[in-house]
C-alpha cells in the first residue's frame, strides 16, 4: 500500500530519531541488537525513500503502468513504420 507524503515523512522522521539514539548507544560499545536494530532501520527507511521517490514520480508523471503502456504503443509504432 502506497503512503501519503506526510505519512511517509513522519515515518522518516520517528526512525530517523531512533537512528541517531542507536548511533549513540553504539558509540558506547558494541552491541549486537542494537546493530540487529539499527540494520532493520536502514532496510525500513530505504524502503521509505523509495516509495517518496515512487510518489513523486507519479505526481509528476503520471501512472507508472500508463507510462509503459505508452511507451511500448509507441515502440510498436515505430517497428511498423
Amino acid at each position: 500500500m502506497m503512503n501519503t507524503y506526510e505519512q511517509i515523512h513522519r515515518e522518516i522522521d520517528a526512525l530517523s530519531e531512533r537512528r541517531r539514539e542507536l548511533w549513540r548507544e553504539l558509540g558506547e560499545g558494541l552491541d549486537p541488537a542494537v546493530a540487529s536494530e539499527l540494520k532493520q532501520l536502514d532496510e525500513r527507511l530505504a524502503q521509505l525513500w523509495e516509495q517518496h521517490r515512487a510518489l513523486r514520480a507519479q505526481a509528476r508523471f503520471g501512472d507508472r503502468e500508463r507510462i509503459i503502456a505508452r511507451a511500448r504503443a509507441e515502440e510498436r509504432l515505430e517497428r511498423a513504420a
